[in-house]
């Protein structure tokens, strides 16, 4: 096996200073000063600060909305990533099948894959358009009226539906690349031993297919709880008030709308320990149960 060989022992760490330059400095330095924030009560004009200590935790885990969009960011979650992986399973095991016209077909199922977050969630609010929404038409026809930014189920509903359509893609991808990795000779001897395909999948398929779903899932629970961002920020139209939000978009909106720097970073360093416990969760425990081949 060739390796790299390099002329001084200093050049490997110099060709990274780059890399763990950008790193510092959008990452180590905004959580570095955003735990430090929160131990303060900060002016949001920058006249000053003041040490509170753990005020701001505190009041974090006694307040009732806090509580609120808490649960409703894990509904929100866990919603997002299962609809997401389900549907782009099932359209990456019909795309696999399809012999004639296959490439228009999965062009067709990725193109949404370009379309930005704030785009995808303009394309939304088209649609559940309270004048002239396709959707909204639908749900009139059988006599509901949909509400976007009215009603907290029906945005909350809005939400969901705008972001398993812009996740699917990705997934999609993944599953169809995943599926077409397996070896041949597999699927004829599985195609022998058992005549449903139904029972196919889940004992040959789906089990080889575990490392790419490990994957996605936690792509998925990220996507869920961060990149949606943008989807919300233009359903809500920049007015939450008692619309659903989560805990990412509350993070915004007390600290540049309520102006309460110091609450907004107790809140983001919450956050990042929920995501450290469940990275680490995922891969202690459920990354196990995943056999790679």
């Amino acid at each position: 096996m060739k390796r790299a060989g390099f002329t001084h022992p200093w050049l490997p760490l110099l060709l990274l200073v780059p890399q763990l330059a950008i790193i510092m400095v959008f990452f180590y330095w905004p959580a570095g000063y955003a735990i430090q924030s929160s131990f303060y009560l900060q002016d949001p004009f920058g006249f000053g600060s003041t040490y509170v200590g753990t005020d701001n935790y505190t009041d974090i885990l006694k307040s009732s909305e806090y509580k609120r969009v808490a649960w409703f960011t894990l509904w929100y979650t866990a919603l997002v990533t299962f609809l997401s992986l389900g549907i782009a399973l099932l359209l990456a095991v019909k795309a696999d099948k399809v012999i004639r016209g296959a490439k228009t077909y999965r062009t067709l199922l990725m193109w949404v894959y370009a379309v930005a977050p704030p785009v995808a969630g303009l394309t939304g609010v088209m649609l559940f358009n309270q004048g002239n929404g396709p959707i909204t038409e639908l749900y009139a026809f059988f006599g509901y009226e949909f509400r976007l930014g009215v009603n907290y189920s029906d945005t909350a509903t809005a939400m969901v539906v705008v972001a398993v359509w812009k996740q699917i893609p990705v997934n999609f991808i993944f599953f169809l690349s995943g599926l077409q990795s397996i070896p041949r000779a597999v699927r004829e001897a599985a195609l022998i031993d058992n005549a449903s395909g139904t029972r196919r999948f889940w004992d040959i398929t789906f089990p080889l297919l575990a490392p790419t779903a490990f994957f996605l899932l936690i792509i998925n629970i990220t996507y869920a709880l961060f990149d949606t961002f943008g989807i919300i920020d233009t359903l809500v139209k920049s007015e939450p008030g008692n619309n659903p939000m989560t805990l990412v978009y509350k993070v915004f909106v007390d600290g540049f709308r309520g102006n309460d720097l110091g609450g907004s970073s107790a809140q983001s360093v919450i956050l990042m320990v929920l995501v450290l416990a469940l990275t680490i969760f995922q891969f202690r425990f459920l990354e196990r149960r995943i056999h790679y081949t």
